[in-house]
């Protein structure tokens, strides 16, 4: 290799640790999948790493920090560049079975109380490493001018998550025939369903979306709280018995016609939808009831991966409160209402004890019964929607301090004041990526919201 073709000082881990650069790494996995091929040659596997190398240093640049992910990439290249048409493909295998088995080992959880906390406890860690785990430190590390840093960190931890979910699935893809993605409300399942799609398109599998919000029955038959307003978040609103049998007609390979629902009128048409899953094709339900069991009763348990997404952030403030994952994404929901659903901050935050109290009841009960937990919280968020919705907060604390019917709003509101009344707003977004969950929620999202 030339000397003027510098190779780079540091990479980047897939938990977002940033390391020591190790040839030898390179060419020890060719190594191992030269003796896989039955060819086992070492000088020719250190010759193959320092053309990956090269290409690393050509295609980066030499002060760039690059990802396991974009070197493995280059190995699989240079691999099939060079007419190593034996070694490729096994070092592709080597490769999945390595992310399989770390998937298997990251993220495999207990539940206890619907509290997973090896998983929280792995959070918590991430945060510490990184300096975003308290309300003093996120101010020092924007203080420092390193929240644009945070934020490629913790999306492209959030990115990891999903390639060690797709992992998972591809390991039963033999058997599986529909992919759940569920979880509360704003915990972000959309632009999770969109991500998933691409990691298993680019796989080679073939995916179709079932949109169940078409299954709502028209909004007169919805229940109705204490104030007179409609439910959506409770799952009897869905027409349950219908999305159950044409999931089993889909998977049985039947052609369908899924209804269409209007939320302008409130009113469902029935059979609009064309809709039929080919033998190659995986169906993909992102829904909050997803793991209600009435949805989902005829299809077997083999044929189905069940993932569960939450903000399982763990952020606290200088005295030691943690930020509640419901008041999180309390704050996005409100934002995302006024964007996309022509509803006011204030009535995303005082119809959020029904929010909840369906969560508590239908959602969160189930997430000891999943095949993965993602962690959809971003750190570097908080100031960004601090910047866009704190305000409400305070207002909302003088308008219903004394109203007995609005408490649960008084108390969430005096509660998200208290814990980051003292965080540095960020108004400039600009540094968020398209393809960020955030964007899900504050706009400009590449990805349909």
């Amino acid at each position: 290799m030339s000397k003027t073709l510098t190779p780079p000082a540091k990479i980047i881990k897939r938990d977002g640790a940033v390391v020591k650069y190790d040839r030898d790494r390179i060419s020890t996995a060719i190594f191992r999948a030269m003796v896989s091929a039955g060819k086992p040659d070492r000088d020719l596997a250190e010759a193959l790493a320092e053309r990956v190398e090269a290409a690393l240093v050509t295609s980066y640049g030499p002060d760039a920090t690059p990802s396991v992910e974009d070197i493995q990439d280059l190995v699989e290249r240079t691999l099939v560049e060079a007419g190593e048409t034996q070694v490729a493909p096994l070092y592709a295998t080597y490769r999945q079975k390595k992310a399989e088995a770390r998937a298997a080992r990251n993220h495999s959880f207990a539940v206890t109380d619907h509290v997973p906390y090896r998983k929280i406890y792995d959070v918590l860690r991430w945060n510490i490493a990184r300096g975003c785990d308290t309300v003093p430190r996120l101010n020092a590390l924007i203080a420092a001018g390193r929240f644009p840093k945070l934020i490629e960190q913790c999306d492209r931890r959030f990115d990891q998550e999903i390639r060690d979910a797709v992992a998972l699935i591809l390991r039963r893809a033999r058997k599986v025939r529909l992919v759940i993605v569920a979880g509360p409300s704003s915990s972000g399942k959309t632009t999770t369903t969109c991500k998933i799609r691409e990691r298993l398109e680019k796989e080679g599998l073939s995916l179709k979306a079932i949109n169940v919000d078409h299954y709502f029955f028209d909004l007169e038959r919805h229940p109705r709280d204490q104030f007179g307003d409609y439910d959506y978040e409770a799952p009897q609103s869905l027409d349950l018995p219908l999305i159950n049998e044409h999931l089993a007609r889909l998977l049985d390979g039947e052609t369908v016609r899924t209804p269409h629902y209007d939320f302008k009128t409130g009113k469902r048409t029935l059979d609009v939808h064309e809709m039929k899953l080919e033998k190659d094709e995986i169906l993909l339900l992102d829904s909050l009831h997803g793991l209600y069991g009435d949805m989902t009763s005829r299809v077997p348990g083999e044929n189905v991966f069940k993932l569960y997404i939450e903000t399982l952030g763990q952020f606290l403030s200088e005295d030691g409160v943690s930020l509640r994952w419901a008041d999180h994404r309390l704050m996005r929901r409100m934002i995302r209402d006024s964007l996309h659903r022509n509803s006011q901050p204030m009535d995303t935050l005082t119809h959020w004890h029904y929010v909840r109290r369906s969560e508590l009841r239908n959602i969160i009960p189930f997430i000891g019964t999943v095949d993965f937990l993602l962690n959809s919280a971003l750190p570097y968020e908080l100031p960004i929607l601090k910047a866009r919705v704190f305000p409400h907060f305070p207002k909302a604390i003088r308008k219903f301090r004394n109203d007995p019917h609005r408490q649960d709003a008084y108390i969430r509101a005096r509660r998200i004041v208290d814990l980051l009344g003292p965080l540095t707003e960020v108004p400039d977004d600009s540094a968020v990526p398209p393809d960020s969950l955030l964007r899900e929620f504050i706009g400009g999202s590449r990805y349909p919201v």
